[in-house]
């Protein structure tokens, strides 16, 4: 039952490429929220971008257990370059922060067991200023292969808006011609959707492995809050393009830095999940705190996001303040189940209780079903008309699965 769904969903939706990638939301870790452009290594040996601090994350997922839970992909963003490119005409890493060179690093990444990725800009220059890949496509993407790279991430900064999805198009072409697989995240969504312009999904799903829809996240709740409220206002007209192999990308998750409380933590998480988005940490992975990481880690969640339906949850109302998502996932044998989202936008400083049904939220293929809360383990059935309730924190985060309880004997 479960391969026949699979083969149905995926006939009906494609793959975005040809090269049969993040066929579930890319999972794993990029330095640019946490670290920015933090280029002194003389004052912050620790913290700069350098293979010190790639190889210290590496470990770090590989041993702590990032990569057991799928975080599988070590992203390096900008700033890693030098000034100028080689002879030849191909990028190259600073010599200093970098002296063993990208390949050696892209080696040791891989042998901890992870995925390498890199950073990119279409434009003339990278959005610090350091050269972009404009007018050389072809080499760049050929560069990146013979480096070992498994993920591309390609800004869109000093670039002209109009020949933004031509040249995203072209990079595609070039990256599938080197014949090594590259998940291909894609950008030019972000510099056109602020401007009022409407992106060609289509074309991004059939290019891109995953894209940034809309502006970058900032280390504080209001920001966060100000990518959901984009995504939910615009979810009728993008939600369609995100599935198996082509990913809406609301960006980075700052958990366990400084702008989230624990209950944010875990609100930015389980929207994530219901979402579909690509779950990448941008986190000191040495100095977390164990809370934070547990959010993280939780199976329970990362489960909902990974589904292999890949639908993208939707925000399907606002009760007292409180947004309520929901988001089918497996099993699906003969009703679908679903994860359910209750997001607390009230500041009243106390859990507020919700009575609902699951009827009233849509979820009526089935006669009864089994609840279980994600982060509070608790496990109880209920039919889909019988009152419920949840209390959810202020700007915290009730997050339910409903599995259908079906009679085997009709």
């Amino acid at each position: 039952m479960l391969s026949l769904l699979l083969i149905v969903v995926f006939a009906s939706r494609g793959f975005a490429l040809d090269n049969g990638l993040a066929l579930t939301p890319p999972m794993g870790w990029m330095h640019w929220q946490r670290f920015r452009c933090l280029i002194d290594c003389d004052a912050y040996p620790d913290e700069c971008i350098s293979e010190n601090l790639f190889k210290t994350m590496a470990d770090k997922m590989a041993e702590e257990g990032y990569l057991g839970a799928g975080y599988d992909h070590l992203i390096i963003d900008d700033c890693w370059m030098g000034e100028h490119r080689d002879a030849q005409g191909r990028l190259q890493p600073n010599s200093t922060r970098f002296p063993s060179g990208i390949k050696a690093l892209s080696d040791y990444v891989h042998s901890k067991g992870l995925k390498f990725g890199i950073y990119s800009d279409y434009g003339t220059k990278t959005c610090a200023g350091y050269p972009g890949s404009h007018g050389h496509l072809e080499t760049d993407a050929q560069t990146f292969a013979d480096w070992g790279v498994d993920y591309l991430k390609l800004d869109g900064c000093y670039a002209d808006l109009d020949d933004l999805e031509p040249g995203y198009i072209q990079m595609g072409k070039y990256l599938n011609q080197t014949g090594r697989p590259i998940v291909y995240s894609c950008s030019w969504p972000a510099y056109q959707e602020p401007k009022g312009i409407k992106p060609n999904y289509t074309a991004l799903r059939d290019t891109c492995n995953l894209w940034r829809n809309w502006d970058d996240i900032d280390d504080t709740w209001s920001n966060v809050t100000n990518i959901l409220k984009w995504f939910s206002e615009n979810q009728d007209r993008i939600a369609e393009f995100s599935g198996p192999g082509h990913w809406n990308d609301p960006d980075m998750l700052i958990i366990g830095n400084f702008g989230l409380s624990y209950e944010q933590s875990k609100a930015q998480m389980a929207l994530w999940a219901i979402m579909a988005a690509p779950l990448i940490m941008s986190v000191d992975l040495r100095t977390i705190e164990p809370k934070f990481r547990d959010i993280l880690l939780n199976r329970e969640v990362i489960k909902i996001n990974q589904d292999a339906l890949g639908i993208q949850g939707r925000l399907i109302t606002t009760i007292k303040k409180i947004d309520v998502w929901t988001k089918p996932i497996l099993p699906n044998e003969g009703a679908p189940s679903y994860a359910v989202g209750f997001l607390s936008n009230r500041v009243d400083g106390y859990p507020y209780r919700l009575n609902v049904t699951l009827a009233q939220l849509g979820i009526n293929q089935a006669e009864k079903y089994k609840i279980q809360d994600v982060f509070d383990p608790m496990t109880r059935e209920v039919s889909q008309n019988e009152t419920i309730f949840v209390r959810v924190k202020p700007t915290g985060v009730v997050l339910l699965t409903a599995t259908p309880i079906l009679d085997k004997q009709k």
